[in-house]
């Protein structure tokens, strides 16, 4: 089953097919433009490089964050606008649990943490296990000294993954049992989203189109903004 996986949670579009047997291509694009001006033409031209037509696509996954809001938005609204045009099932995939599916490998704790803008990250914990990593707990939004605070908590050796740590690599490298990885693991990647999402889509564990929802874990500056002027008023 061919399998179209879109993620546009943070900075970066990335775009990936796929199926059982592997990858068989991608596009990466991380440049200051907006989501919506790159991800469909990403999209157009991984299918014109692949020789692949949208008729024979089987399923699309897609991205659900938490991250900035509007690139979740732009990356869902393009998967539920093709999933309902070529009338194929759909299935939403957690994007920070991309990040740490990628470092499956690691012999110890994993901390995947994106850059969440406004001195913040978001982030999770997950235990390596086989075929994968279990998160042990819900997503968090903090600053770097909270997410500090927690690595220090846990008293163990711990692998931090993505864009957060990168970002605030000043303030949370100096913890002797954190590791830093490469930018290389820095943003979440379309292709581990092809590899969770086949799985479903064999099962036929498909997610109603209704409910794929981008994860919010706090409100959007819009919102927040709206806050502060009834506040102020």
């Amino acid at each position: 089953m061919l399998v179209l996986a879109i993620d546009t949670s943070t900075r970066q579009t990335s775009v990936a097919l796929g199926s059982e047997q592997g990858t068989v291509g991608a596009v990466h694009l991380r440049v200051d433009r907006p989501h919506h001006e790159m991800v469909s033409a990403a999209v157009a031209r991984l299918l014109e490089w692949s020789g692949i037509t949208p008729a024979a696509i089987g399923g699309v996954a897609v991205g659900l964050g938490p991250g900035l809001f509007t690139g979740m938005r732009v990356g869902i609204a393009t998967a539920k606008t093709m999933a309902q045009t070529l009338g194929i099932p759909i299935v939403g995939v957690a994007s920070v649990d991309l990040l740490a599916f990628e470092a499956r490998y690691a012999r110890r704790l994993i901390c995947a943490a994106t850059d969440a803008k406004r001195g913040e990250v978001f982030y999770a914990f997950y235990r390596p296990v086989p075929g994968g990593v279990a998160r042990e707990e819900d997503f968090q939004v903090g600053t770097p000294d909270d997410l500090l605070a927690e690595l220090e908590a846990r008293r163990e050796d711990i692998l931090l993954v993505g864009s957060g740590g990168l970002v605030y690599r000043h303030r949370l490298e100096g913890s002797a049992h954190v590791e830093l990885t490469s930018p290389g693991l820095a943003h979440p990647s379309a292709e581990a989203l092809v590899e969770l999402a086949v799985p479903r889509f064999v099962r036929e564990d498909f997610d109603r189109l209704y409910d794929v929802q981008p994860i919010y874990i706090r409100k959007a500056d819009a919102e927040i903004a709206w806050d502060q002027r009834r506040g102020a008023g």
